[in-house]
């Protein structure tokens, strides 16, 4: 019963999907695409382009100034969104891969509108921030502990959630150290938070469909969910290479500002030198007299 339901609900939001991606075909035909600052500073990725990021925004600025005109502030909207990431990863520790990709989904959704919600009203703030990036940090966290706590029984899909938990945080921490270091990440670099929400978020979508269809059969007493191991796959691997990819990016960075100072160090005590030798040199005029 429930996975029925599960089932329907995902083909619902499959379908509100493609009627809004209709729509914004049809504005992209009429006015051509929808461009927006924020989009245009973090720039898109190999795994999801700036066109796809320019759809999000466009669908969710009315979402957004709806919530202004009824007096919904930003710090709000990133409380919900915590508690819906936090349902999701209860949901998805109980097996219930439909409702936990809703619940993401509202999360993540939620997560890109408190920012703007911040800007439309004009209170966006630093604290906002800090609050935007922990609540990214902790419904990031609950879903994916959602699926170590689902998979306790199967050692393997629980490492590979662990280990797709621990390159979601290094992408993260390399983040924050680059900008405590004044170093700009390398363009376009892949799984940041929101390729890693996307992708998560259509595997489970995708597993609460795959499994009445392909696992009902099964005597595993738990479902595997294809889609949902084939995401955790591919956010494992790519974020702690892009991760690895960052480190050494900063790295380099910091080695070649450390240069700088070092040569110019260099170059000073050599004309110290020449001007200390020219000083100390007999005056040939004098000699003579």
């Amino acid at each position: 019963m429930i996975a029925a339901a599960e089932f329907k609900l995902t083909l619902a939001a499959i379908l509100i999907v493609l009627l809004l991606t209709a729509a914004y075909g049809l504005r992209l035909a009429r006015k051509g695409r929808a461009h927006f600052d924020r989009v245009d500073v973090q720039g898109g990725s190999r795994l999801l382009g700036k066109g796809t990021m320019e759809f999000a925004h466009w669908a969710l600025e009315p979402v957004a100034r709806l919530l202004v005109s009824v007096r919904i502030t930003a710090n709000q909207v990133s409380w919900t969104s915590l508690a819906s990431g936090f349902l999701a990863g209860a949901a998805l520790a109980f097996g219930h891969f439909g409702f936990g990709a809703l619940l993401a989904a509202i999360s993540g959704l939620l997560d890109s509108v408190d920012g703007m919600v911040a800007r439309i009203s004009g209170l966006a703030s630093d604290a906002g921030e800090i609050l935007d990036s922990v609540v990214d940090r902790y419904a990031e966290f609950f879903f994916l502990l959602g699926l170590v706590i689902y998979y306790r029984g199967i050692l393997l899909l629980q490492v590979v959630s662990l280990v797709a938990l621990l390159g979601s945080f290094m992408v993260a921490y390399s983040s924050a150290k680059a900008e405590t270091l004044k170093v700009v990440p390398p363009k376009g670099s892949a799984m940041r938070r929101p390729e890693r929400a996307l992708y998560l978020t259509l595997g489970a979508a995708l597993s609460a469909m795959s499994i009445p269809l392909l696992e009902a059969r099964r005597e595993s007493a738990t479902p595997i969910g294809y889609p949902m191991i084939a995401a955790l796959l591919l956010v494992a691997v790519v974020a702690n290479l892009s991760a690895i990819e960052r480190l050494w990016f900063i790295a380099k960075a910091i080695r070649s500002r450390g240069k700088i100072p070092v040569e110019a160090y260099k170059q000073a005590a050599e004309s110290a030198a020449i001007q200390e030798s020219s000083q100390s040199r007999p005056d040939p005029a004098r000699i003579r007299l």
